[in-house]
């Protein structure tokens, strides 16, 4: 599977490309990433991508020629041309089918806004499928991208060591978390492991897990907070 990055800061990846499960799949060729900096389709001697709103305003806004001149010349770079993802605060909010719906795709494109965003001409031009990655502000659209890589990686088959383990993490069905999990020692700081998970009754760990998980899952959505449409996004 093939990821481009286009963005204003590319170096921000650099380190992230070549730490854990995401630089095996990279050496075994299971995944592909590259990163694009906007500037270099700027015609201008400075290489400026922004400029002041029109209709006034705080910030700069990314301007069109630049962005989609890079969109379309990384498109051409390889075959097929990919779905443009673009990180914004009015996207959908990525959740677990997203990103398995996402995962079905051999190439993505995803765009990091900084400063006000983008012109909204390029969304008009591109119709990309524009993802949120929460409710809350990061400084630009890199981490969310960092954020869509590692989840969308995990369903590319050979990147996980154990498959099976993508069934029964969180919210591998909706609405469904995790039980909870132990390893040793099996007993620290007076805090013990359930018996039942040392007992070597697979039936029974398997119900207790399963019990667990139902427990937790109807905390979590007692627990959490309806999403107001309002409210300010990620990236």
């Amino acid at each position: 599977m093939r990821f481009d990055v286009l963005t204003l800061f590319p170096r921000l990846f650099d380190s992230y490309l070549t730490q854990s499960l995401l630089k095996l799949a990279i050496e075994r060729g299971l995944v592909e990433i590259h990163a694009w900096d906007f500037r270099d389709w700027s015609k201008d001697k400075h290489k400026k991508v922004d400029d002041r709103p029109f209709g006034g305003g705080p910030g700069m806004v990314l301007m069109c020629e630049p962005v989609l001149e890079a969109v379309e010349a990384v498109q051409a770079m390889a075959q097929p041309p990919g779905q443009v993802i673009m990180l914004t605060p009015q996207g959908e909010r990525l959740t677990q089918s997203v990103v398995q719906e996402m995962a079905k795709e051999p190439r993505l494109l995803l765009l990091c806004g900084r400063y006000e965003g983008f012109d909204d001409r390029i969304r008009q031009w591109l119709q990309p499928r524009e993802i949120s990655i929460g409710d809350f502000i990061c400084n630009g659209g890199e981490v969310p991208a960092m954020v869509v890589i590692d989840t969308v990686i995990r369903y590319v088959p050979g990147v996980l060591g154990d498959a099976e383990s993508l069934r029964e993490e969180t919210h591998s069905e909706p609405g469904m978390i995790e039980y909870p999990q132990f390893t040793r020692p099996r007993v620290f700081r007076g805090l013990e492991v359930p018996e039942i998970l040392i007992s070597g009754h697979h039936e029974a760990v398997a119900a207790w897990r399963a019990e667990q998980a139902k427990l937790r899952s109807q905390r979590h959505r007692f627990h959490r907070p309806e999403r107001h449409a309002e409210a300010p996004d990620a990236d």
